[in-house]
């Protein structure tokens, strides 16, 4: 039975404040990164000291110098990738996920051939890097839903089989026309792998979704390996990102919600620099987000900020 939107709105907010209160019950440190989209000029050891610098405890390989094709990229290959791996060590961090532009909604036989060898190559690439996650995209709806659901869960399926063996899993991004928890339930259940899982864009659950994050937590929460967070305000022609806790995208929620379930895994900055050279740039954008990060993790830990 449908919810009234005051018993929707009451609920959640209930919800909301026993979260609260099991987080400040059972304070937990957060693991925090940024995408390397949005620091396309970088070259790796930039990266890595601006890292450290600003506490993360995380990356996420998202293009590299220009390139998004990571597993071609010098840093990785077989005579340098054992000292990129000591680069990273050598400063207190990790690669949380390494993010490829592989999507499983193609029907051409072909096309979709490529696409699944592309996000193998990835997980080559994870495996040697010692990294967990493999970001894929579901992307479009193109013809009858039920016959692209299948498609992307099937993908995920052989996805998770080739994964599974090199000890990464492979993870679906809530974004493109994939951003609802019915049809993203849908697609991991029908996947059915424990190597499979969500990474979390709640940007566009909530924007594109149109989802409080409760709910999207509620319903995906057990599936979520990875994150991506950025803030925005609507403009008149579609969003405009701006630093974070500056729009209107409740990220602060959404870091309580999902810390509240006992997430592990990566809370990660995604500034769009690559797509949008508009944006602020990187190092006032991502020094930002760690500032933003210190006063979410104070607030947890029950400390005044």
């Amino acid at each position: 039975m449908d919810l009234t939107r005051r018993h929707f709105f009451a609920t959640t907010a209930f919800a909301v404040a026993a979260l609260r209160s099991n987080l400040l019950a059972s304070p937990q440190h957060l693991t925090v990164g940024f995408s390397t989209l949005g620091c396309p000029a970088w070259e790796w050891n930039k990266i890595l000291d601006f890292a450290q610098a600003h506490d993360f405890s995380a990356i996420e390989l998202r293009g590299l110098m220009g390139s998004m094709d990571l597993p071609t990229r010098p840093e990785f290959q077989p005579d340098r990738i054992a000292q990129s791996k000591r680069d990273v060590a050598a400063r207190n961090l990790k690669i949380a996920c390494v993010s490829s532009s592989a999507y499983m909604h193609e029907a051409d036989p072909e096309k979709r051939k490529q696409q699944i060898a592309d996000a193998k190559r990835f997980i080559d690439l994870a495996a040697a890097l010692g990294v967990p996650n493999v970001r894929v995209f579901g992307n479009k709806i193109e013809g009858p839903k039920e016959q692209v659901v299948a498609r992307v869960a099937s993908g995920l399926h052989e996805l998770g089989a080739y994964s599974g063996e090199r000890g990464v899993t492979v993870i679906i991004e809530s974004h493109g026309d994939f951003t609802d928890s019915p049809t993203l339930g849908d697609i991991l259940a029908r996947a059915d792998s424990p190597h499979v899982g969500l990474l979390w864009d709640a940007h566009h659950t909530f924007v594109e979704g149109k989802e409080d994050p409760a709910l999207t937590v509620q319903k995906l929460g057990s599936f979520i390996r990875h994150t991506h967070l950025k803030d925005s305000v609507p403009t008149a022609d579609g969003r405009h990102y701006v630093l974070t806790g500056r729009g209107d995208v409740p990220v602060k929620k959404q870091v309580e919600l999902l810390a509240a379930t006992g997430y592990k895994g990566c809370y990660t900055f995604e500034w769009e620099k690559v797509w949008h050279p508009d944006l602020e740039e990187p190092e006032i954008a991502i020094a930002d987000y760690a500032g933003f990060m210190r006063k979410v993790q104070a607030g947890l830990s029950g400390k005044s900020n």
